[in-house]
C-alpha cells in the first residue's frame, strides 16, 4: 500500500519542501502540499493546522513540516491531540522519534541543518517502524483527556 504524506511549513522551509516533495514522489509516495506555495512571508499556523487535522483524521500516514527553526510548526502541530510532532536535526533523532515515540509528524529546521541531512531524515523517519512494547505504554499516556 502506498504511503500518503502531507507536507507543509512556512516561507523559510519553502525551498527544502519543494525538493523533498520531488524526493517523495520519485520514491513512489503520494504527497499533498499544504503550502506555502512560494517563499513569500506567511503565518505557519495557516498551513500547519490543516495538515495536522488531515494527519489526525487518518487521511495521511505521516506529515512533514519545514520552517526556519522547526519550533513553530512543531508547537502548532502538537496542539492537536492525535499528533506527535518531533523536531529533529539529525538522523538518529528522526529514527528515535519513530521507533520510541511513534511520531507521526517530522519537523525540520531548514535554517539550521543542510539539505542533505533533511533529506536523509525524511527517508529514515518514513522507513522506521514504531517498536511498541514499553514505548507504547508511554506513548499511550501522552494525550490529555
Amino acid at each position: 500500500m502506498m504511503k500518503k504524506i502531507a507536507i507543509g511549513g512556512d516561507h523559510a522551509g519553502y525551498e527544502y519542501k519543494q525538493t523533498i516533495i520531488k524526493q517523495l514522489q520519485e520514491a513512489g509516495l503520494e504527497v499533498k502540499d499544504f503550502g506555502p506555495y512560494s517563499d513569500g512571508s506567511v503565518d505557519y499556523p495557516d498551513h500547519v493546522h490543516p495538515l495536522a487535522t488531515a494527519v489526525e483524521a487518518g487521511e495521511f500516514d505521516f506529515g512533514i513540516l519545514i520552517c526556519g527553526s522547526g519550533n513553530g510548526v512543531a508547537i502548532t502541530a502538537n496542539k492537536h491531540q492525535g499528533i506527535r510532532a518531533a523536531l529533529c536535526w539529525n538522523e538518529e533523532l528522526a529514527a528515535l522519534a519513530r521507533s520510541h515515540n511513534d511520531a507521526n509528524v517530522l519537523a525540520i529546521p531548514a535554517r539550521f541543518i543542510p539539505f542533505e541531512t533533511a533529506s536523509k531524515m525524511v527517508d529514515i523517519f518514513l522507513q522506521t517502524a514504531f517498536e511498541g512494547g514499553r514505548h507504547a505504554t508511554r506513548v499511550n499516556k501522552i494525550a490529555c483527556g
